[in-house]
């Protein structure tokens, strides 16, 4: 009597194992549980490539009903003559050598996109590429279009069309897994950092693609979220600095720390509202540095009149650390000092955005902004018919503007990735560039321990 074979199926992101010889072990199979709802053998879609190589190893007949991309390798050639950079070669033969899974870390500026385009036109496989803005969907869909000259689809922001090779949001891949996740054999998540989490994450598990690409700059996260990307992704293959690109690859640069003096009535606000804000926080016996400490302040804040007096006087504080006069006067001599330079203007709010586009009647950019005014915007920056814009932190990652030579950061988070991110919006080689990167820190506040931990990178030391 022959063997019956184990039979793969795809269903609703999951592969499900039915048949196979009487008394086959399933549970030997990676990531296989056994699923009491509907009395069969599961696993989730990225297990798919251990499960059939593990198959194979055992010599287990097997019948694969799962995978939804044909066998054969399609034939993508590049249209366009572009000879890589020594290190995009080198990323994509390491990824190639290391089993077609894995990470590669290189800096804004760099050239992410196109090592993933030798990727694609190397693996031949059909290919879903992920990204975390509908800005850079279509900045993708361009760049594919382009260097392979055929039609390429694209799910998200109202479109919703599959092909060979697409491009999608993590908004749309997550949402969809169910029903894409056996048709490519290549996922490419772009701005990889994005990914681990309870729902961006489900794009990784769901999907049987044997082959992953992760690109990023700053795979790092504060919540510690990087340690799940090798097994979603693979594990970091390739991996280059800043410092190590600067000069040949991307413009040199200098990061310069500008400290502010606070007027003497901003510092007797400032003492009196911290200290303020301070006493509530040990009278509640709140530790801000805990786990959900700042999600405890705001419950707590929220209960009771001395909480909200408490939380307001930490919002002035914040202000007046974020919006200085002294920053102002700074800003208006840096502006001055290089008028004409394509210059980006950073901020950690919208208020402060908008009051500095009403000073100097610089155009904003925020997460309000509209699309055809941001792309206009944009536009006109790159042309050199605006020399100056000003943003909170849209224009963080994922926006091409070779142009700009100065950063000027008001305020930030303490997110080393954001000032690395910011750094790298500068740092595009255009015409023998000299970048500057200003960081204005008002001296005696917080921001002093802020702004050491965000440049604890060594792009900054």
């Amino acid at each position: 009597m022959l063997d019956t074979p184990v039979i793969l199926t795809f269903d609703r992101a999951t592969i499900l194992l039915t048949g196979g010889a009487a008394g086959y072990d399933f549970n030997s199979l990676p990531g296989v549980l056994f699923d009491p709802r509907t009395s069969a053998f599961r696993a989730q879609g990225r297990y798919y490539r251990p499960i059939v190589e593990r198959m194979i190893a055992d010599k287990t007949l097997y019948q694969d009903d799962a995978r939804g991309w044909p066998k054969e390798n399609t034939d993508w050639t590049f249209r366009v003559e572009r000879e890589p950079f020594p290190h995009q070669t080198e990323a994509t033969d390491v990824w190639w050598k290391t089993g077609r899974r894995g990470c590669v870390i290189l800096p804004t500026g760099t050239g992410k996109t196109f090592v993933a385009l030798l990727c694609i036109a190397k693996a031949l496989r059909p290919t879903l590429v992920v990204t975390p803005t509908i800005d850079l969907m279509n900045q993708w869909w361009n760049q594919l279009s382009d260097f392979f000259g055929i039609e390429v689809g694209l799910v998200g922001g109202s479109y919703y069309d599959f092909k060979p090779i697409t491009v999608t949001t993590y908004d749309s891949a997550h949402r969809y897994v169910d029903r894409w996740g056996n048709k490519f054999g290549l996922l490419i998540f772009d701005e990889c950092h994005h990914l681990p989490g309870p729902t961006y994450a489900e794009a990784a598990i769901g999907s049987l693609a044997p082959f992953r690409l992760g690109l990023t700059a700053t795979p790092e996260r504060a919540d510690g979220g990087d340690s799940l990307l090798p097994e979603l992704i693979g594990p970091i293959v390739y991996r280059r600095e800043i410092t190590e690109m600067s000069g040949q690859y991307l413009a040199s640069y200098d990061a310069r720390k500008v400290f502010i003096d606070l007027t003497k009535e901003e510092m007797q606000t400032y003492q009196s509202c911290r200290e303020e804000y301070r006493r509530f926080v040990s009278d509640s016996g709140i530790s801000l540095s805990g786990p959900n400490g700042w999600q405890r302040f705001i419950f707590e804040a929220s209960r009771t009149p001395d909480g909200i007096k408490a939380l307001r006087a930490y919002r002035e504080q914040k202000r007046i650390e974020r919006a200085a006069s002294g920053k102002f006067e700074m800003l208006q001599t840096l502006l001055t000092r290089h008028a004409g330079e394509r210059t980006i203007i950073f901020t950690a709010d919208n208020a402060t955005v908008y009051d500095i586009a009403r000073r100097y009647f610089i155009p904003p950019i925020t997460h309000q902004t509209k699309i055809k005014e941001r792309k206009q915007i944009l536009e006109r920056f790159h042309s050199g018919e605006y020399s100056v814009v000003v943003t909170s932190q849209v224009l963080n990652e994922g926006v091409d503007v070779p142009a700009a030579s100065v950063g000027i950061v008001l305020s930030g988070s303490g997110s080393t990735r954001e000032n690395v991110q910011r750094l790298g919006r500068i740092l595009r080689k255009y015409a023998g560039k000299q970048a500057v990167l200003y960081e204005l820190v008002a001296r005696g506040t917080a921001e002093e321990f802020t702004s050491d931990r965000r440049r604890q990178h060594g792009a900054f030391q």
